[in-house]
């Protein structure tokens, strides 16, 4: 029996946590990585020269030159690109008032918008090839929003709807689309050179600004999560021929998605009928609940 081909990686934001550690249990697994990362020095520091399983190539996710630049060079160099990680990205977590409507565009270029630039530029050979997988990595916050998340959960809401409807469109292309849902892992993304907060403060918010840092600071390097063991569960998820369209990772995020589920339900039976009222009284044809397709 022939051992399968090695599979072809493409991981943004690959120089440090999350993503370098998926470059790592790719690699391990006996896979071909494409790293990318705003600063390509970060990468060789990292993971060392590049090697015939690997390629390390500079990519600011936020700029669509650059994103098909570093898609063309990942097909010249490997033929094909079998399963893309959105990983790039950052935590903006202040309250709204005291952030910037230009601190909302810059969480949105990145988070959202750069996701998306290399979704683009990688589907059209996945979709030729009738094959591939897309994680794009989100966060518990894209399903349970909570004070200091308006523009973070806000941007990972915005990647989970995104993920899902993707996911219905390529899915008879054979490609198919998981949205990672990580609780808190031990990385550096509360650490200040990756966190960001709001530049204007508000007194009236004062205490409850001090309160979340104060959180953040104890969370930080003290989280539950490993890496790791993160990476290496995508590598089995890139195996499995029918992935999950959501996955949330660590304890803590399966148990804070729970709740919230539990919530809406509570909250959409306790509030049925007035919902339901609002239904015309004219003739019309009730549609079959299908969540692929609605408007």
């Amino acid at each position: 029996m022939t051992s399968p081909a090695p599979k072809i990686w493409f991981v943004t934001g690959a120089s440090r946590g999350l993503g370098a550690a998926i470059v790592r249990a790719a690699l391990d697994a006996g896979d071909r990585v494409v790293a990318t990362a705003r600063r390509r020095e970060a990468l060789v520091g990292t993971f060392g020269p590049d090697t015939d399983s690997l390629l390390s190539v500079a990519l600011d996710v936020t700029r669509p030159d650059a994103v098909r630049a570093a898609v063309d060079a990942a097909l010249a160099r490997f033929g094909r690109i079998d399963v893309l990680v959105n990983n790039a990205g950052y935590g903006h977590l202040s309250v709204f008032e005291e952030s910037t409507a230009a601190d909302v565009q810059a969480q949105f270029d990145t988070n959202v918008f750069g996701l998306m630039h290399v979704t683009r530029a990688v589907l059209p050979a996945m979709r030729a090839r009738r094959s591939g997988r897309i994680f794009n990595i989100s966060s518990v916050g894209g399903v349970v929003g909570g004070e200091s998340g308006t523009l973070y959960c806000t941007s990972k809401f915005a990647v989970e709807g995104f993920s899902e409807s993707l996911a219905a469109e390529v899915r008879r292309f054979g490609v198919h689309v998981t949205v990672v849902e990580p609780g808190f892992f031990r990385t550096d993304f509360l650490d200040s050179t990756s966190v960001r907060h709001g530049s204007h403060p508000v007194a009236d918010y004062a205490e409850v600004t001090a309160a979340l840092k104060t959180f953040y600071d104890g969370r930080n390097q003290n989280q539950a999560g490993d890496p790791a063991k993160l990476a290496r569960a995508l590598v089995t998820l890139a195996e499995t021929p029918e992935p999950p369209v959501r996955w949330a990772a660590g304890s803590d995020a399966v148990a804070m998605v729970s709740g919230k589920l539990a919530g809406m339900q509570a909250e959409l039976d306790a509030w049925r009928d007035l919902s339901v009222s609002t239904d015309g009284d004219f003739a019309f044809a009730p549609e079959p609940v299908n969540t692929t397709n609605w408007g």
